[in-house]
């Protein structure tokens, strides 16, 4: 960016030739507009389903559609003036911190699944689940946030470096990925658990296997944008893909709304009863004969 340069003084402008934007590109005011809609109507259907089915915990999913939508709009603003600095530090605070609520959501799936299933389903509590990986999603979180805020306004100083943000935010998204990855082997272990307890054919049919395939989805894209995001930043402010804004469209804005819209269309409130037993037939085999006997779940 050239030192004569204020963006501040042009807010509401248009791109000016031979000028570098932060992003090193003009966002697409199209591109905004749809994901604001996408996810403004994601959280709006969010705030009713957990408000209807009374399952309070889901808000977190809505909090997060929340925070990408400021995002997006962000991404919108900066798409009539990308020098605008507000614009700019408010979609990259965001966009890097949202999908640590839908981790959230996802977490306390999990213990649920655990308290209707029993203890013995897992090594970890479903409290311990809580308290270990929505810290580090907290600690994630924080990381993240301030590496934004330091990359943010030093970007918009001619003579900043950014560089030291941008470390920042790389290190608290790695620290996201490896809490995600040690959750993933959490969640291969339940399973593992659930097969050794014959209790595996209640994800094969009906709500149960509908709402575990919308776990899988949603940790899936949470997982490659993560990992988008990771190298994207290593390869820094002039690198490949942080500056052509398809890959971050496709990598981040679609991956995100498939990770929380999922939850709209398989919705726990609806797949997931309180009554363990209505959640639970389960057989196994007599230790007699090969008869099937239906057995009362160990709550």
């Amino acid at each position: 960016m050239s030192d004569q340069f204020d963006p501040n003084l042009y807010i509401g402008c248009k791109a000016y030739n031979g000028i570098q934007t932060s992003y090193g590109y003009v966002p697409s005011k199209g591109a905004g507009v749809a994901f604001c809609v996408l996810f403004g109507l994601s959280m709006v259907a969010h705030i009713a389903q957990f408000w209807w089915k009374r399952t309070w915990w889901c808000s977190v999913f809505a909090v997060g559609c929340f925070v990408e939508l400021l995002g997006w709009a962000g991404r919108t603003w900066s798409a009539d003036c990308p020098y605008n600095s507000n614009a700019f530090m408010i979609q990259i605070s965001t966009l890097i911190i949202a999908p640590v609520f839908f981790t959230a959501g996802i977490y306390v799936l999990l213990g649920r699944y655990i308290q209707i299933f029993g203890k013995e389903t897992s090594f970890l509590t479903p409290k311990l689940y809580l308290w270990i990986f929505c810290t580090c999603d907290v600690i994630s979180l924080v990381i993240q946030a301030a590496g934004g805020g330091i990359a943010s306004s030093e970007s918009s100083d001619p003579h900043g470096n950014p560089d030291s943000g941008t470390h920042t935010m790389v290190a608290g998204i790695v620290f996201q990925l490896i809490s995600i990855s040690v959750f993933v082997y959490c969640t291969i272990d339940f399973f593992l658990r659930i097969k050794r307890l014959g209790q595996l054919q209640s994800f094969t049919h009906g709500p149960r296997a509908t709402l575990t395939g919308a776990m899988v989805l949603s940790v899936l894209c949470i997982y490659i944008r993560s990992i988008y995001r990771t190298v994207e930043l290593a390869q820094g402010w002039t690198g490949y893909l942080i500056t052509h804004e398809s890959y971050f469209i496709g990598l981040d804005g679609i991956m995100m709304i498939i990770a929380v819209g999922v939850f709209n269309v398989c919705h726990p409130g609806w797949l997931l009863p309180s009554n363990s037993e209505a959640f639970l037939p389960q057989y196994r085999k007599t230790s007699t004969n090969s008869d099937v006997e239906m057995i009362r779940p160990r709550v």
